[in-house]
């Protein structure tokens, strides 16, 4: 089962300044309540009772809501910060501090109406916005922003900019402490997925590895009728049209299946990464495509070739939009068109992004291994839509993780060709081919229906120090 959180806890703070109408404290929080709720977040704040209406302005009150949400820290994905009107500055920032979360912070302020511009009424949270900002500066404490300067906190703005906040959150919580697995050697011939477990350390990133002769030695203690391999089996099945695959090579799957499967609960993995030729062929007469293909569509992202940073990219992307993600290579032209090309692998995509999806044989390798020994690559085509796609690399020769990021979209021009395969369709590629190129990113791409570029961009460049290059 995947771990990437489904409901996240938001840690609020409605800021306060005692010479600004104090009752629209009151306001905001009642409004946050709703907001909240509608878009099923779950909230952590001082009471009305713990402090003045529920806001934060003294030292006292800044360490009361500090308490509370240490208290809570485990369970705590964000913190939002409202400005019903200016606030105090220091409070907000020293809840922060005092409160030893290192997830992120968004910042909104609500909008002054100009009928309401007396002192009675008047907020000049526009003017703390900045004053919050500068003091957060200060203290180290990185932060988002809303797509308005101030916006009203029940309007369509700020609900938006809320669940783009919900997005990245989701993706550094999902980044922080992620485990993946590497199953067997890469392939001999592809140097490009070489990585630095060490540099991935240094983000809290573990890397677990089994051999694939462990893999082999386990397969041989299962039975045929073992329910698990047949529950395995019926996943295959259900994933794509398997109708052409013969039944032994089903259960032999089924049985590599198993093995991966309980390798991955025994050791908290959460994404993985496999030698997908030409060990499988050889010694099962298999392909692991179709393993791949469910377990992506669970999100639990599997990358081919043993690439880690794939998985890596495919996990980031699959938290931010709970979507599953599928990795390609940036594999040919189309024509003239010079801002298509066509993404291609042999057969991993996540079954639900294809238009009728069908189990069959992997022909490229299968011209060097024997067809026959490559059942379980999925075939089909990339659905049309929104994309986004992404990936990280470590660098050993500046000691970085680096990644970029960008938007397209899948088209459906005509492509006749076997595999996972899709056309897509991105503004200025060849700007981005050459960006690729000259900063020795490998071949293979992530990918999936979604909207999320800004959304990575934010969470690796701002709260995860990972510089990422964001392609417009």
């Amino acid at each position: 089962m995947s771990r990437i959180p489904q409901q996240l806890t938001m840690a609020v703070i409605i800021g306060n300044r005692g010479f600004f109408p104090s009752y629209l404290v009151a306001e905001a929080r009642e409004q946050a309540v709703a907001l909240f709720a509608r878009l099923g977040i779950k909230t952590i704040m001082v009471s009305e009772t713990q402090t003045q209406l529920g806001g934060v302005e003294t030292r006292e009150e800044a360490k009361a809501c500090a308490e509370l949400f240490r208290t809570h820290r485990d369970s705590i994905h964000g913190v939002v910060v409202l400005l019903p009107n200016f606030g105090d500055e220091k409070a907000v920032a020293e809840t922060l501090r005092l409160s030893g979360l290192n997830v992120p912070v968004l910042v909104q302020a609500q909008e002054d109406n100009l009928d309401k511009m007396g002192l009675a009424t008047r907020r000049d949270s526009f003017c703390g916005k900045i004053s919050l900002c500068n003091n957060l500066r200060q203290y180290g404490i990185p932060f988002t922003l809303t797509t308005q300067h101030v916006c009203a906190l029940d309007g369509d703005i700020f609900a938006g900019d809320l669940q783009r906040f919900e997005q990245i959150c989701r993706v550094v919580s999902s980044m922080r402490g992620v485990r993946v697995g590497a199953i067997g050697a890469r392939p001999a011939g592809f140097n490009t997925v070489r990585y630095s477990e060490k540099l991935l350390e240094r983000l809290g990133i573990a890397v677990e590895t089994l051999d694939l002769s462990e893999v082999f030695t386990r397969i041989k203690l299962l039975r045929d009728n073992d329910i698990r391999v047949d529950e395995k089996r019926r996943l295959l099945i259900d994933n794509a049209d398997a109708s052409g695959i013969p039944a032994d090579k089903l259960v032999t799957m089924a049985k590599l299946f198993v093995v991966i499967s309980e390798w991955v609960i025994a050791n908290d993995i959460d994404t993985t990464a496999i030698q997908c030729w030409t060990s499988l062929q050889e010694n099962l007469g298999i392909n692991v495509c179709s393993i791949m293909s469910v377990m992506s569509g669970q999100l639990m992202p599997s990358a081919c070739e043993v690439d880690v940073m794939g998985a890596l990219s495919m996990y980031a992307l699959a938290s931010s939009n709970m979507s599953p993600a599928s990795i390609a290579d940036w594999n040919n032209n189309f024509g003239d068109d010079r801002n298509k090309c066509v993404l291609f692998h042999c057969g991993n995509f996540a079954a639900e992004s294809l238009d009728n999806p069908h189990m069959g044989t992997a022909d490229i390798i299968g011209t060097t291994v024997g067809k026959e020994n490559t059942c379980g690559a999925v075939h089909g085509r990339l659905r049309s839509g929104d994309l986004t796609y992404f990936r990280l690399s470590t660098d050993d020769l500046t000691g970085e993780i680096k990644a970029y990021v960008g938007a397209g979209k899948s088209v459906d021009d005509p492509l006749d060709t076997v595999g996972c395969r899709a056309v897509i369709e991105v503004p200025h590629l060849e700007n981005l081919l050459n960006w690729i190129c000259r900063n020795g990113f490998e071949h293979h791409v992530a990918m999936n229906h979604s909207a999320s570029a800004d959304v990575l961009h934010e969470a690796f460049t701002r709260y995860l120090g990972v510089n990422t290059y964001l392609h417009q």
